[in-house]
């Protein structure tokens, strides 16, 4: 494949591809009632409600096996697309999602409304998630990062517009809020089934076997996955971007409970919810700059040092200037942590053995943000307040902290020569790149 192959599309049969942006922003927000923050809207409410007789600890359960299984929606994916191709994939996992949500509005029973939360997490946190992201990576090949900074900046601006919109509900039965979601979702089928179109078979051009196998011979040296396994830097990161997911995951689900503990009314949370998005989205460039300039392990140390000082000081906050200065440290310390995600695995460890190395890091975060919600309330039925799990957790985050300054993030022509006992086995190895 000549240079230009890839890149052509993204400037010339490529106008359709900012549609096709567009469309995969909207499936990203789409995937809001699957979300921990979709169901944090609605989690005190369904708490109260007497028909279900259920307790904080059974909910948290409840969320941990529906995020665990949920994330199995992801497997199938990259195959459905590749067999029916982006259209029908995509609208029929709107579908299944508005549907779900809907019939959600209509349990009256703990049993089934556990199948429904789990079918939530599926079709839309998991399996609308890995739509929406590669839907650009199929129209957009080379030169990637412009289309990925206008899906990232349209798909954040969608979800503060949606906490905005669902604040009117706060005071309402769940069941309004719900349904309106899912004839949002009932409205997008159509758009999803008229809109989306699938690339030209141009951008798919395959190299051919001489290609691949020059390719090969001249691609950089990275790290297997056993070989990045074994460095304190993977461990490190790994640990610290699960460790934010916990803690986003248990204060999302449980943030009405957290901010009235604080004397705050439950509408606070759709407030500092916008809040938090938007300065992240305007610190997302700013922190990307910054990241050329430093070491990551430097950056990630700044990043838990300010989380562990929002964490610490939040059970003392009881003033709406304080809770917005809340929301602010939190918004820079997450889009730290976000930017770190996406980048510390290929530029550390090289791009040679990438979807191994990433799918298992992304599976560490899974557990940790399933495990979140239980966490926080084990602490709230023991104790009677949250001020414990933010302590503890504050302290945590400190001490990854200053761990990260004493780790070397190596680089990618650093690896050792690849043996056979690095290799993962050939048949994990096109499972884990293909859910990469």
């Amino acid at each position: 494949m000549s240079p230009e192959t890839g890149s052509q599309p993204a400037s010339r049969g490529s106008r359709y591809g900012w549609v096709i942006i567009v469309i995969a922003a909207m499936a990203m927000v789409a995937t809001l009632p699957g979300r921990t923050h979709g169901l944090g809207m609605i989690t005190e409410r369904l708490l109260a409600e007497e028909r279900f007789l259920l307790e904080r600890v059974q909910y948290s359960n409840i969320n941990l096996w529906a995020t665990l299984l949920g994330g199995l929606f992801c497997l199938p994916c990259g195959w459905l697309i590749d067999r029916f191709g982006m259209r029908i994939t995509l609208t029929a996992t709107i579908a299944a999602l508005a549907a779900t949500v809907l019939w959600m509005t209509r349990i009256n029973d703990l049993p089934t409304l556990s199948v429904a939360i789990l079918l939530t997490r599926g079709f839309g946190q998991s399996a609308l998630s890995v739509i929406s992201i590669t839907m650009v990576g199929k129209w957009f090949r080379d030169k990637i990062s412009l289309p990925m900074a206008v899906y990232s900046l349209l798909l954040t601006v969608g979800f503060i517009y949606a906490s905005i919109a669902a604040r009117d509900y706060a005071n309402q039965d769940w069941r309004v809020l719900w349904s309106g979601m899912g004839y949002a979702l009932v409205a997008f089928v159509p758009i999803a089934l008229l809109l989306t179109r699938e690339p030209p078979q141009s951008f798919e051009s395959v190299p051919s076997s001489s290609q691949n196998a020059t390719a090969a011979v001249s691609s950089p040296q990275g790290f297997t996955l056993r070989q990045a396994m074994g460095t304190s830097a993977f461990w490190l990161f790994g640990i610290a971007i699960s460790l934010v997911a916990l803690i986003g995951s248990g204060t999302s689900l449980f943030n009405e409970s957290v901010l009235t503990q604080q004397g705050f009314p439950k509408e606070t949370f759709y407030d500092l919810m916008a809040l938090s998005t938007t300065v992240g989205l305007f610190v997302k460039l700013p922190i990307g700059w910054l990241g050329q300039r430093i070491s990551l392990n430097q950056l990630l140390a700044a990043g838990l040092i300010l989380l562990s000082i929002c964490l610490a000081c939040l059970p003392y906050v009881h003033s709406p200037f304080g809770i917005k200065i809340y929301a602010v440290g939190m918004g820079v310390s997450g889009t730290i942590t976000t930017v770190l995600f996406f980048t510390v695995w290929g530029q550390a460890f090289g791009r040679r053995y990438l979807g191994q190395i990433q799918s298992v890091s992304q599976m560490m975060t899974v557990l940790a943000s399933a495990l979140g919600p239980r966490l926080f309330a084990e602490c709230f039925t023991r104790f009677g307040t949250y001020s414990g799990v933010f302590q503890f957790l504050a302290v945590l985050a400190m001490v990854v902290s200053i761990w990260s300054l004493f780790v070397r993030v190596p680089r990618p022509e650093e690896a050792p020569p690849t043996t056979h006992s690095d290799a993962v086995p050939a048949l994990l190895s096109p499972l884990l790149q293909k859910n990469s």
